[in-house]
């Protein structure tokens, strides 16, 4: 009988100690992997942020659609000014300033400019970068960012804004609820997001 007890003791130390090993171990492994997952978001949304920067700046405007700026991204291209020849030292020198100096030698026809076009997926990301991915929440099968644009005032003036972002509950899906819910505590929005709907905030990121 002493035996028995004494080998039920044993399975209940067992068991403590298991539970407070996880105990302490549960929240440094959600810690480990929502580090993980936010990486991965934050840099799919400086991604979103480079190719709406790029569209802005070819059409005066962001896209709300994520079809769109897939599509401008891999089919269409950029200016790229290409500078023809050298300014000369001296110039440079006896002026003491560049700008001055590369207006000087323009004028003069010792060196040109010439626009060409280079595609916005070369440009931005290398030929080698998934675009259709752009998207895609990682970490999730078919999750998409959530993404839209509007205007609002600055200085008295109408700034075109848009907004791309993913919940936490979508980013940390499968992981435990009652951490995720701790992480979020306080948080003006429970997930990863940049830009601004509300304000002109130059296209920030919450993680910033």
């Amino acid at each position: 009988m002493r035996k028995v007890l004494q080998f039920a003791l044993a399975i209940a130390a067992i068991v403590l100690a298991y539970l407070l090993y996880d105990s302490i171990m549960k929240p440094i492994r959600f810690e480990k992997e929502r580090t993980k997952r936010y990486e991965a978001v934050i840099e799919n949304l400086k991604d979103i942020r480079k190719a709406q920067v790029a569209y802005k700046d070819v059409y005066n405007r962001y896209t709300a659609g994520f079809d769109t700026l897939v599509d401008f991204v891999k089919h269409d291209s950029l200016p790229l000014v290409k500078a023809i020849g050298n300014i000369p030292e001296e110039y440079i020198d006896s002026l003491k300033s560049r700008s001055k100096a590369e207006k000087l030698a323009l004028k003069q026809g010792i060196i040109s400019r010439d626009t060409i076009k280079i595609s916005v997926k070369d440009s931005l990301f290398g030929k080698n970068y998934n675009v259709d991915k752009l998207p895609i929440i990682p970490y999730t099968e078919d999750k998409k960012f959530e993404l839209a644009t509007g205007e609002v005032t600055a200085s008295g003036l109408p700034v075109k804004v848009f907004e791309a972002k993913a919940p936490s509950e979508v980013i940390l899906h499968g992981m435990n609820k009652r951490l995720i819910a701790a992480y979020n505590d306080g948080k003006d929005y429970k997930g990863l997001k940049v830009g601004s709907l509300s304000e002109a905030n130059n296209n920030a990121g919450n993680w910033e």
